[in-house]
C-alpha cells in the first residue's frame, strides 16, 4: 500500500461515555495521535460524539438510533483501509464495502468473548455459512488472543487460517502504581468488573458462604464496577447472609492508583477474550485469581502470577479461598515486570499502526 496520506476508516461499535474511560479509549486516543504525526487521516465512526478526552480532537462521524455501519455506508467515502472493532463479522456489510469500493483493505478486530460450552449447533452452522461467503471480503482477521484466533478459525473455517494474527491488548502499563507490601495471610481482596453474569460475580458470593464461620467474620472483598446485575449481586449477598464480606464501591476512574492498595484480585469470569483487568492487576504487582476461559492462561501462569481456578464452581472457589485468606496458597514474587514489557499500550498501538500501513 502507499505509505503517503493514507485515507484511514475505524469503524467502533463502542458508546463514548465520560464515566467509563478504559484501555480502549487510551487505545483509541493513541492510534489517532500517531496517524496524524505520520500525516495520514483518521475518520472515526462510533455509536456517539463525545467531549471528554482526547475525542473532541478527532475526526468523529456519529447518528444515534443507528447503527455505526448504516452511518458508514451513508458516509459514502472511499477509504484505503477500513478497520472495525466491536463491530459483527462476516455479514454483508463487508460485501457491501467491497462492491461499492468504499475501501481498498478490510481488517475486522475481533474482541467478543464465546460462551464456555461454546456455540449451540445451529450458530455454528449459521457461523460457518457466513464465513464461506463473506469471509473472502475481508483481508486480515485479527484476535486480541491466540484463543480469539483459534475461536475465528473454528467459527468461520480454516480457509480464513491465513489471514489471522494475533494483536494483544495493552495498557499503559507506566500510569499504574506497584504494591510493594503484599500480605500473606488475612490479604486485601479485590474485585474489578463489569456487574453481569458472564463475570461470575455470583459464583464468588456463593463461595464465600461456603467458607468457615471464623473466616466469613474477618474477610472483606472489595467490588469495583457497576453494571445491570448489580442490584441483583447485592441482593444475592444477603439472602446469604454475607453482605458483610462484601464492599461496593461502584465505577472508579483512578484504578490507576487502586490496584497497588489490594494484595490479590478475585477474576471469576465464565467469558473472557482478553482481559485489560487481568493485565492492569498483574502491572500493578497484584496476582489474580482467574478461571481458564478465553485468553487468561495466556497471561496467568497457576501458582507463578496468580492462580487458575475452574469456572462456576462455588465449591473449588470456597476451598481455594479459605487457604488463600490463612496464607496456605501465597504469591511471594514479583508479577509486573512480564507485564510491563510485553502487554503496554505502545506495544499495542504499534502493531495495528503496522498492520495498516503495510497490508
Amino acid at each position: 500500500m502507499k505509505k503517503n496520506n493514507i485515507k484511514i476508516s475505524i469503524l467502533c461499535n463502542y458508546r463514548l461515555l465520560p464515566e467509563r474511560v478504559g484501555g480502549m479509549d487510551r487505545f483509541f486516543w493513541a492510534l489517532d495521535q500517531k496517524a496524524k504525526v505520520a500525516g495520514h487521516l483518521i475518520t472515526w465512526f462510533f455509536p456517539n460524539q463525545a467531549q471528554h478526552g482526547y475525542y473532541p480532537q478527532m475526526q468523529i462521524i456519529a447518528q444515534e438510533h443507528q447503527s455505526v455501519e448504516t452511518t458508514f455506508l451513508q458516509y459514502a467515502q472511499s477509504f484505503d483501509v477500513v478497520v472495525t472493532h466491536f463491530l459483527e463479522i462476516c455479514t454483508p456489510f463487508f460485501q457491501t464495502i467491497k462492491q461499492r469500493n468504499l475501501a481498498q483493505k478490510t481488517i475486522v478486530v475481533d474482541h467478543n468473548p464465546r460462551p464456555i460450552g461454546g456455540y449451540t449447533w445451529k450458530k455454528q452452522i449459521k457461523k460457518r455459512w457466513k464465513g464461506w461467503w463473506y469471509a473472502k471480503y475481508i483481508d486480515r482477521f485479527v484476535g486480541v488472543s491466540a484463543y480469539t484466533v483459534q475461536e475465528l478459525q473454528k467459527d468461520f473455517g480454516q480457509s480464513i487460517k491465513n489471514k489471522c494474527q494475533v494483536i494483544y491488548n495493552g495498557i499503559e502499563t507506566e500510569k499504574y502504581a506497584i504494591q510493594n507490601d503484599r500480605k500473606t495471610t488475612h490479604p486485601r481482596l479485590m474485585v474489578v468488573s463489569h456487574l453481569r453474569y458472564s463475570k461470575g460475580i455470583q459464583d464468588l458470593i456463593q463461595a464465600v458462604a461456603l467458607l468457615p464461620h471464623k473466616i466469613l467474620q474477618e474477610i472483606k472483598i472489595t467490588v469495583y464496577g457497576d453494571g445491570p446485575e448489580a442490584k441483583d449481586l447485592k441482593k444475592l449477598a444477603q439472602t446469604l447472609q454475607v453482605s458483610h464480606c462484601f464492599g461496593w464501591m461502584g465505577s472508579s476512574s483512578s484504578l490507576e492508583t487502586v490496584y497497588a492498595q489490594y494484595d490479590y484480585l478475585l477474576h471469576p469470569t465464565h467469558m473472557e477474550c482478553f482481559s485489560l483487568t487481568l493485565l492492569e492487576s498483574l502491572s500493578s504487582n497484584v496476582p489474580v485469581v482467574t478461571t481458564p476461559v478465553g485468553g487468561n492462561e495466556e497471561v496467568v501462569q497457576h501458582q507463578i502470577n496468580g492462580w487458575i481456578l475452574p469456572a462456576q464452581n462455588p465449591v473449588k472457589w470456597a476451598d481455594f479461598l479459605q487457604q488463600l485468606w490463612t496464607g496456605q496458597e501465597k504469591i511471594t514474587n514479583p508479577v509486573e515486570v512480564p507485564i510491563r514489557e510485553k502487554f503496554s499500550l505502545a506495544n499495542m498501538v504499534q502493531e495495528h499502526w503496522e498492520l495498516i500501513i503495510n497490508l
